[in-house]
This record gives C-alpha cells, structure tokens and sequence, in this order.
C-alpha cells in the first residue's frame, strides 16, 4: 500500500466516530441525516481540493487556467461553499445557516445532478437545539470532519468505492441503532445480495426499485451487472417517499459513481412518477424491493379506481399494503424479460380475503416463480421472519419452487445474518430447482391449487425429522448397570464415613 493511504475500516471507524458528537443530545434517526450530508460535503471538497492542487502542479500557478480546467469535473464547487471555507469560520455564530447556504450553492450549480437534494435537510433546524447549543454541536461536527482520518482525498484514499463504502457503513450503523424506523432506508447487505443475484441483472437492464430507500439494493443489481460482464452499461431507477431519504440515495449515487439513475421523490402507489412520455408506467428488465412490512394507510381509498390499472386483481386490504407494492411491481415489469424479486412478511403467503384472491389470479397467471422463507431477526427492527418472492414474466413451466432458508443463518446478539455458506446454499438450490429433501420443494400449480392458494413454505418443504427409534431393553439394561454402579458408590461411601467416625 501506498505511503499515506488508509484502508476501509479506518475510514469507516473515522466517520463514525464523528457521530460522537451528537450521541446524548440528539437522536441517531435525526442526527444520521446531518453526518452523511457532512461526509458527502466532505469528500467532494477534498476531491475538488486535490484536482485543483494536481492542475496548479501540472500547469503553474495560473488561476484562470486552473479555473478552466476545473468546470470540466464531475461536479462543480462554487466559491465559498467548500468544507474548508466553513471550517475556517466555526468560531463564528450562525453555523447553521452557512452550512445550509454552502448546500443550496453547491445545488444550484450543479443543476439535475443534485436538484432538491438538499432541501429536506436543514443544519440550521430547531432539532439541533438552541441557537448556542445548535452552534457548538456544528462547529464541532466540522472540526470533526477536519481530522486527519477524514482526509478524503482520492491520492489518499484511492478509489471511488471507499467513499461508497463508507457511506453504506454508516447507513447499515444508523439502520442497527435505529429502532423501526431503520427498515424505512436500509436492506442487510447480504439480503441485497441475494435478491440481486436471484433476479440476474444483465448488461443493458433497466432495473428499478420502487421503494428504494439509500439506493443500496439497486447499486447491488447494478454492481452484480458489473461482477459478470466487467460493464457498467445499465440504468438504474427509483422512487422513495421519505424526502431526507431520497436526498441520503441521490448522494449515495453520486458517491459510487453511479451516473446513469433516475431517483424520484413521492409515494409510489398515490403517485408513481417513473412513467413514459405517453404517461404510463415504465417498465423494466428488473424490479426489486424491500417495502414496509404491512403499511397501514397505503392509500386504499384511491386503488379503486387506480388509472394504471394496478389493482385489476384486487384490491388489498385498507390496513395491509404489502400487496399494493407487489401489484404495482408486477405491472412495471417487462412482458418478455420482467423478473422481480421482493421482501414480504410471511402473512402475504396465507392471509385469506382478497389478498388470497389476488395469490390465486397470481398463480393461475404463471407469474410466480419462487418462494423462499428466510430467518427471523434478519431485519433491523423487526423480529418477525420474512419471505422473497421471486416473479417473471415468461416462465418455461407452471411450477414454483419453494426453498426453507429459515433455519440456516449466523446467529447474532441481537440481529441474524446470512452468511456466505447460506447464500450458496439457497444460490445452488434456486439455479438446479430440484426437490431437496427438508429444504427445497418444485411444486405444480395443481398442487398449489389444490391448496387452496395458500403458500406457506411448511405446507410444500417437510422439515420433520423423525425421531431415533428407541430400544427399550437397552434403556433397561443401562439403567440397571447405573443402579448398580449408584450402589456400589454409596456401599464405598458408607465404608469412608465409618473408618472416620461419621457413620
């Protein structure tokens, strides 16, 4: 490694331990936001810092030149909005409001690529305290952010990725500290992994989530694009509701280099925004999602009379959204080439009503390929345990297959894992789609049918095991021999007690 380059984990250590700061005077579901708005600032002020110190050593000090040279970047840094201008005046009152101008200037300038990012996030918020206390937790944020450990400059951090990676590290922290709000922006890295590799993104895929959180699970479809083919030729497209959500996915873009998105701020199911100039939906190779589990209020009162046509099998329940998000999935995928894979709590599997209803249209329309139930505890703030289902458009046969993975994870203190022995397992599984005794079951539509529709992976994967036959005359015997030993032990003990006197 290069003299000065930092690996990884001591990035990642460094930037969490700028959190520091807020910890006992605001909570990690708001103070998230400020940090990884600060590392974002952060790491574009060192690169603009490092091009500018390259061009002044390559072409002398020459600032109209230099000046010149820097409007070809990736971004543009206006003058007076760099980390290191507001650095210099921490000292100063109205930290707050400087910080929220250098990010409006820095918005500005930056036209498309960062239009509105900024606006759900305010530094000179009343969250932050008064107006003293709200100074000084900034001032030292910055200083913070100043330390030789966040030197974030590509000559000593090297690739792009170790910013991303950084950033997805602190994600997936804020997620595990943040109670039930963390399902709202984060998916465990290795469920990201499995889903991507479950639908297999291919170069040239136009590939969505609808409910897409910090974008890490379509980055992993996108990053799966590149593991086979070594091309980033893809297009990656999302809508999140939350706003300071969507802001954390537009920079989470950005950050990885991820030119080639669309991101879209509002609520999928009242108002889809990824749609085709002839107003429809747009449809897509690929569509992944972990939406929240059983939403309440989804916006039942509007489906019925939905101008996509995304409820034509039904309408889901007014306090249960999980169908919503599948229905409206199913609809933007691809005729020939759609496959989608998304989280569902295990009540979608059997729930009757109308979602059994819409499970049977699902079935009968040979669009369900694959069910997998997955352990409890995988989720950050919820126990319960969850399913993938896996879709497709065109399918070579009517069967579904069932996988058990509910049984084979890490165990964690407070949160399961799957590790990469799992991950195969359940990867060797789907790809051979065979029955596999007490974890994999290929199940017809007449059998499904015959069922009643209902998909609980326990009714197709027999996870009994029969218990050992038991000899009972060799129980006897055993139990005689230990009888016998108890009393030569107690014969020997009384002869002890005796020769001392404690008969």
């Amino acid at each position: 490694m290069a003299a000065g380059r930092v690996t990884q984990a001591e990035i990642n250590k460094a930037a969490w331990a700028a959190c520091d700061t807020f910890r006992g005077t605001v909570d990690a579901s708001v103070y998230k936001d400020y940090v990884l708005t600060m590392l974002f600032l952060k790491y574009i002020s060192d690169v603009w810092k490092d091009h500018y110190a390259t061009y002044r050593k390559e072409h002398g000090d020459h600032p109209d030149l230099i000046e010149a040279l820097m409007k070809n970047e990736q971004f543009v840094l206006p003058r007076g909005a760099s980390f290191y201008d507001l650095h210099r005046d921490r000292h100063k009152a109205g930290n707050g409001e400087r910080i929220d101008k250098a990010l409006h200037a820095i918005e500005e300038a930056n036209g498309n690529k960062l239009r509105d990012v900024f606006q759900d996030i305010s530094f000179n918020a009343n969250k932050l305290g008064d107006e003293e206390q709200k100074n000084d937790i900034l001032r030292m944020l910055l200083e913070d952010f100043a330390r030789d450990s966040l030197d974030l400059r590509p000559s000593r951090v090297g690739s792009l990725d170790i910013i991303g990676g950084a950033y997805e590290y602190l994600i997936s922290r804020f997620a595990a500290s943040a109670g039930k709000k963390a399902g709202e922006f984060y998916t465990p890295a290795e469920v990201s992994t499995l889903m991507a590799r479950l639908v297999e993104p291919q170069e040239g895929d136009d590939i969505c989530d609808p409910t897409c959180g910090s974008g890490s699970l379509l980055m992993k479809c996108g990053r799966e694009v590149a593991r086979h083919t070594g091309s980033r030729k893809y297009a990656l497209y999302g809508q999140e509701a939350i706003g300071s959500t969507w802001a954390l996915a537009k920079m989470n873009m950005f950050l990885h280099g991820e030119t080639n998105h669309q991101i879209e701020w509002g609520d999928t199911i009242g108002n889809p925004k990824l749609r085709t100039a002839e107003d429809r939906l747009r449809h897509f190779d690929v569509v992944v999602a972990n939406p929240p589990f059983s939403l309440d209020k989804w916006g039942s009162e509007k489906a019925a009379n939905d101008r996509f046509g995304r409820f034509r099998r039904g309408l889901p329940p007014k306090t249960k959204g999980d169908y919503a998000f599948i229905l409206h999935m199913i609809e933007t995928m691809k005729p020939k080439t759609g496959r989608m894979a998304v989280v569902v709590p295990h009540g979608v599997l059997f729930r009757g009503s109308s979602e059994g209803e819409i499970r049977r249209k699902l079935i009968e329309e040979n669009l369900l390929d694959t069910v997998i139930g997955l352990p409890e505890k995988l989720f950050f703030g919820t126990g319960i345990p969850a399913a993938i289902l896996v879709f497709r458009k065109k399918k070579p046969d009517d069967t579904v297959l069932f996988i058990d993975a509910s049984r084979d994870y890490e165990e964690g203190t407070n949160q399961n894992r799957l590790g990469e022995e799992q991950l195969l397992k359940v990867f060797a599984a789907f790809d051979d789609r065979v029955s596999i005794d007490r974890y994999a079951y290929v199940a017809t539509a007449k059998e499904i049918a015959n069922k009643d529709f209902n998909l609980n992976v326990s009714g197709y994967v027999d996870t009994f095991e029969e218990e050992r036959e038991i000899d009972l005359f060799q129980v006897r015997a055993e139990r005689l021999r230990l009888k016998a030993e108890m009393e030569s032990l107690e014969a020997n003990m009384e002869g002890y007690l005796r020769e001392i006197g404690l008969a």
